[in-house]
């Protein structure tokens, strides 16, 4: 056997084998990304240290199976002679020709394009290549498609960026209407399952970035995150009966998603899906946000946190605003901070809603409405990656932001005692 055919072979097997560890111990949740280590496991200490090297390399063995196997697909078609005019003298190495396979649905230009697919060509083109050994495999029995992994990819897309239904997708794309949603399927099928470390909670080294840039933002130190909750509504049946899908979501200062968790009925308070969530357990059993190094804020010590609305209770790693606080305090002063910092987290939310499937009743049942939640989250933070702003909105109704943070939180026994004392420590340090 060929050696780069042996190579591609080997590393897209080890990429797999990685991703069956992932699996092995699935949350509870329907789609549930925190830290790797809130897999269970006899031994935390080796968790934390395994995961992110297992994290590391299956990214490395998916990009290192698709360069072998792209490579060797492109050898077989040029293993026979072609002409000019020949049909199947197409070089996948040239973004025109990949492209080309997608008219007459899209027109070259880069508003349309992002308006079809939410993201520039460029990024399609990474996206496609990243995906095409998963995507092109495991048709339905006796029924190959026959469709290139370009035309496939651009279903999916479609779909998600413009939340049309399979009729349409029919028409623009020249497939029947059982093709398409098992290419939108197929497509949200391997992102949530193969890509979903790309809204995996960063590491404790990892986190050390995250907290700068934030204290680089307001001058408080030690932050790690704003989580908070939305609703995705869901449409099923043909009788519109309409239901919810709740989502719990963390981001960081550039409104990357550290966290998600979806799945939960929409009737569920912000309170009780946290509760009930792996993250909350994760943080309260010092799997994460855990340090050995707190800062020392007014002579205090201050752990590592998260900061939200007045929905949740007050705790040591959960900091919530003031009530009322007097003008030009430094209560004010950490109001402010606070109420910048969640901004962050409101362009996150508009940048999903930007995707067209999320922006109106989702068409579909709740475990599909769930994939397309954690599928539109990970191409959220995959554009980031590539600062490919096709999706970000950077405009929200002020509001939401007012009736978030309008909301008094509780503060419980000891426990909201020894967070109140944190939360006025910190107020010291926040930019006037």
């Amino acid at each position: 056997m060929n050696s780069r055919v042996l190579a591609g072979l080997i590393s897209s097997l080890i990429s797999q084998i990685l991703i069956l560890i992932f699996l092995i111990f699935p949350p509870p949740n329907p789609l549930s990304i925190t830290n790797p280590s809130s897999f269970s496991s006899p031994s935390q200490n080796l968790q934390q240290s395994i995961f992110p090297l297992l994290r590391h390399y299956l990214s490395a063995a998916d990009t290192a199976a698709v360069a072998s196997l792209l490579s060797i697909s492109r050898k077989r078609k040029r293993a026979h002679p072609t002409g000019p005019d020949d049909p199947d003298n197409d070089d996948d190495s040239n973004p025109a020709s990949r492209l080309g396979r997608l008219v007459p649905v899209v027109i070259r230009n880069p508003e349309s394009f992002s308006r079809f697919f939410r993201m520039k060509a460029s990024t399609f083109e990474w996206l496609c290549g990243l995906l095409e050994p998963l995507l092109d495999c495991r048709d339905p029995v006796g029924s190959p498609l026959n469709l290139p992994p370009e035309t496939r990819l651009g279903i999916g897309l479609f779909r998600l960026a413009t939340g049309a239904d399979y009729a349409e997708i029919s028409t623009r794309f020249g497939v029947s209407a059982a093709v398409s949603e098992f290419c939108v399927r197929r497509l949200c099928r391997v992102l949530c399952t193969n890509y979903r470390f790309w809204v995996g909670f960063p590491t404790h080294s990892e986190l050390d970035s995250v907290s700068t840039r934030f204290e680089t933002l307001t001058s408080l130190p030690n932050c790690c995150g704003v989580i908070s909750c939305t609703r995705f509504n869901l449409e099923r049946g043909n009788n519109n009966n309409s239901d919810s899908i709740a989502t719990q979501i963390v981001v960081d200062s550039s409104s990357r998603i550290l966290s998600i968790v979806a799945g939960f009925r929409g009737n569920k308070n912000d309170r009780q899906i946290l509760k009930s969530s792996t993250l909350y357990e994760d943080i309260e059993n010092g799997v994460i946000l855990n340090s050995q190094r707190p800062v020392i804020a007014n002579g205090v010590d201050v752990p590592r946190y998260l900061i939200g609305n007045g929905e949740y209770d007050l705790l040591p790693w959960l900091l919530l605003p003031f009530v009322d606080p007097q003008i030009g305090s430094v209560e004010q002063n950490f109001n402010n901070a606070h109420r910048l910092m969640y901004v962050c987290w409101l362009k996150a939310n508009a940048s999903l809603r930007n995707w067209g499937v999320l922006n109106r009743p989702i068409e579909a049942d709740y475990k599909m409405g769930v994939a397309c939640i954690g599928s539109c989250s990970i191409l959220h933070n995959m554009l980031i990656t590539r600062e490919d702003y096709s999706a970000f909105c950077n405009e929200f109704d002020d509001r939401i932001l007012d009736n978030n943070l309008n909301v008094s939180g509780l503060e419980r026994g000891l426990i909201g005692e020894k967070a109140s004392v944190i939360r006025k420590a910190l107020a010291t340090r926040a930019k006037k």
